[in-house]
């Protein structure tokens, strides 16, 4: 009788004697984030239209769910091997979370509240400059995730003009009505995602990619 122990072992943890099982496909997290981002950005919009009265009922959501639940579906959209949308939902979730931590322990240590609103409108426009490319690359998506881009964009850009101009009201509370315009798309972009999800077909409209990627050429065909 063999001795080898260590042999018999070598042989049992084989990569060659186990079977890989490949795992099934996740879940589209997709509405999931739309949802995470509408809800929170509702919140902060009816605040700037001047739609609420009560405190920053916004500021709790934006931490756990537009913050930690949409940062979690962009890395479930990793999963999914989706860049667009492991880069959208992810770079939202960090906003919303970075802005929840500046409102909490940087904004009270400003001396006045025009400094406050300069620095809005500084971390506001940067993401504007990114929510600018990913308008475009929407595009290659579906009318619906355009429509929650390009809102999204009036939406900054109004935002920045009333930060750098310290407030001025009518130009916030717009920016607060095109906040929730921007939400009530995201939303639906989120119900329809569930509803085609669950039936397997179009039920609600998101429409077609409006730009498509060139078709690749095949070099060894060319004449």
């Amino acid at each position: 009788m063999s001795t080898d122990i260590g042999s018999e072992l070598r042989g049992t943890t084989s990569p060659v004697n186990f079977h890989i099982r490949d795992l099934p496909p996740p879940a589209d997290p997709a509405p999931l984030g739309l949802a995470a981002f509408a809800l929170t950005t509702f919140l902060l919009s009816a605040k700037n239209a001047d739609w609420t009265h009560g405190t920053a009922a916004w500021l709790g959501f934006a931490l756990a769910y537009g913050g930690a639940i949409q940062l979690l579906a962009g890395m479930w959209e990793f999963r999914n091997r989706n860049v667009f949308g492991s880069t959208a939902f992810s770079t939202y979730g960090g906003f919303w979370i970075g802005l929840a931590i500046y409102v909490l322990l940087v904004a009270p240590t400003a001396k006045t509240a025009t400094e406050v609103n300069n620095d809005l409108a500084w971390i506001v426009l940067a993401f504007l400059i990114f929510n600018s490319y990913m308008l475009l690359w929407s595009m290659s998506v579906n009318v619906a995730i355009f429509g929650v881009f390009l809102t999204l964009e009036a939406t900054e850009v109004l935002l920045v003009i009333a930060g750098f101009t310290n407030n001025t009201q009518n130009i916030l509370h717009t920016g607060g009505y095109l906040g929730i315009a921007t939400a009530a798309v995201a939303w639906y972009a989120s119900a329809a995602g569930v509803i085609n999800g669950m039936w397997g077909r179009p039920v609600l409209f998101v429409g077609k990619a409006m730009v498509s990627p060139a078709q690749k050429i095949d070099l060894g065909d060319s004449a």
